[in-house]
């Protein structure tokens, strides 16, 4: 991992970008079709279930990236003695929960 201006970086396997940008392409699509029931009047409660799938679906989207972040960031670096990561990923949690 690099650092840069914005922070840190991870090279991702192609099989892990393409999963996760599906998963985030799923979204954007549910999104766009929450716009589109906005802008037909759809009832309310129709639009609402639509959000909670999109709000699960980008749960899920979290869930995978974090679940990948822990596999390879936060085991590399405690190998490397890193531990400050430890404090990194409670905080991280901490957002999520």
């Amino acid at each position: 991992m690099a650092d840069c201006c914005c922070g840190r970086t991870k090279n991702r396997s192609p099989q892990e970008l393409k999963k996760l940008m599906n998963r985030l392409s799923r979204v954007e699509g549910q999104i766009r079709g929450i716009r589109g029931m906005l802008e037909k009047n759809v009832y309310c409660p129709d639009i609402l279930v639509q959000v909670a799938a999109a709000s699960a679906a980008l749960d899920g989207f979290a869930k995978e990236l974090l679940s990948e972040h822990i596999r390879t960031c936060v085991v590399q670096d405690i190998q490397s003695g890193h531990t400050e990561t430890t404090d990194e990923l409670v905080s991280v949690l901490q957002k999520l929960l």
